[in-house]
This record gives structure tokens, sequence and C-alpha cells, in this order.
């Protein structure tokens, strides 16, 4: 059992990552809320960034669901394992967090919109789980495509620890870091919950507010 666990809290090394391969998943041309693409190219003037904070099917709603972000899409990112399927990510040999890419227009909804939805709809003091939901895949990350993103998403982190730490939480195990490669999932996770309004959400905050300005009401 002890075994077990830390197979699925410990990330793989290259070495014991699976393989993976080379061919990407086929995903639906259109989102199934408003039918705007789920892949590049992007009209001009958007920007990318890519959360993980636990499943990614609640997740996922929590954005698309906000003024100014143009689409959402799930997937697989921050792991080894090229192009993987959810059995394969669930292994915890790849190396992966369940993901969401967010397009949105900065003119509409501010990067720090996104950090505040971020932070307050998960617990990212937990490490390698949320909740009930335990194991690598289940990490909180923010991935960003900008350096003006990873200063403000830095700065975010130090604020909303210091305000969990005076709320009696421990410090925030959030990764930071350039995005890397993001793999889409499968068809049938993508827009889980609009196609499955009964599925499975295990979102769950701390409670504590995070202190950046936003737009969103």
């Amino acid at each position: 059992m002890v075994f077990m666990l830390r197979k699925k809290t410990a990330l793989p090394t290259t070495a014991e990552a699976l393989p993976g391969r080379a061919k990407a998943m086929p995903v639906p041309l259109g989102h199934f809320v408003h039918q705007r693409p789920l892949r590049a190219p992007f009209p001009a003037g958007l920007e990318q960034v890519v959360f993980g904070l636990g499943c990614f099917w609640g997740a996922e709603r929590l954005f698309w669901k906000l003024p100014g972000v143009f689409t959402t899409a799930v997937g697989y990112a921050g792991g080894i394992t090229p192009n993987p399927t959810y059995e394969e990510v669930c292994s915890g040999q790849t190396g992966h967090t369940e993901a969401v890419l967010v397009v949105y227009d900065p003119s509409v909804v501010t990067f720090a919109d996104l950090l505040k939805t971020f932070w307050e709809a998960h617990d990212p003091t937990q490490g390698m789980r949320q909740g009930n939901d335990v194991g690598t895949q289940y990490r909180s990350a923010i991935y960003t495509t900008t350096p003006e993103q990873r200063r403000e998403a830095d700065a975010s982190r130090e604020e909303y620890e210091g305000s969990l730490k005076r709320a009696g939480f421990t410090a925030v195990t959030t990764e930071i870091a350039d995005a890397p490669p993001f793999y889409y999932a499968e068809d049938y996770h993508q827009q889980y919950l609009a196609k499955n309004p009964n599925g499975y959400c295990g979102l769950a905050g701390t409670g504590v507010s995070c202190a950046l300005p936003s737009r969103v009401a």
C-alpha cells in the first residue's frame, strides 16, 4: 500500500516514464458550449495560459464561463510522455498533471482575473492531490506563455501564500513554469460537464480570498 501511494504521488524519472506516441489526440473542431475552435490558430490579440487545479472537468467549466475567455480545452501538461492517454496519465507514469488551456482576450478579462479565479477555486497547498483525488495528475500548476504572465503568477503566489498562512494553511505547492507542450485529452473529456451536467466535480477552494484586482463579477 505504501509503495502504491508513493508511485501515485512521486513524479517518474525519464527512464520510468511511459513512451507515449507521436500522433496527437484527435479533438472536435469546435467547443461543445460555444463552438469556437479548441486548437490554434486563434484570432490575433488573444493570449493563452495553462492551469492545473485538480480534476480538469470542473476546472474547465470554471474558466469557460468567464467573460472574455475565448475558448478552453482540457489536456495533460508538465510531464514527460508525449500524447498520453487518460489511463496513462492516471497511472502516474507520465508526469503530467490534468490541465486546462485557457485562451482569453486580455482587453476583456485580465490575467489577474484568471489568477484570482484559479487560486480561489482549489487548495494549492496539497501537493500531489486535491481533496480525495490523489496522484501526480492532480497537482496545482500554472504554465505561462509570456514573461509578464510569469511575473504576475509568481507575485500572486507569494501574495496568496501569505493570506493562506495567516488563515492557518501550509505553504503553497503550486508549480509555476514556462508553458511546456500541452497534449489534448480525449474527445469525451472536452467540456465534460456541459455534456454530463451531473458529472463529478471535485473543485473545492479554501475559502480564503485572493487579494488581486478583478473585473470579473
